[in-house]
């Protein structure tokens, strides 16, 4: 996965506006604790119904299956 690390500069989390960190398959907000999954075509799903609970996505290994 090639994701574009200065999209990060611009993206914020969309539930508390902070800002986000990338891990594994996953854009992390550390302050809700949730987790974006970035999809096979390198485009994060930014949808607060799609997130991940961050514990999950760490039993995880922060990886996931999900296609576009």
């Amino acid at each position: 996965m090639v994701f574009k690390k200065d999209l990060l500069d611009i993206l914020a989390c969309p539930s508390c506006k902070g800002d986000v960190s990338f891990k594994g398959m996953f854009i992390v907000c550390e302050g809700c604790k949730l987790a974006f999954p970035v999809l096979e075509t390198d485009v994060p799903d930014m949808l607060i119904d799609d997130a991940w609970v961050l514990s999950k996505a760490e039993k995880a290994g922060f990886k996931h299956n999900l296609k576009l």
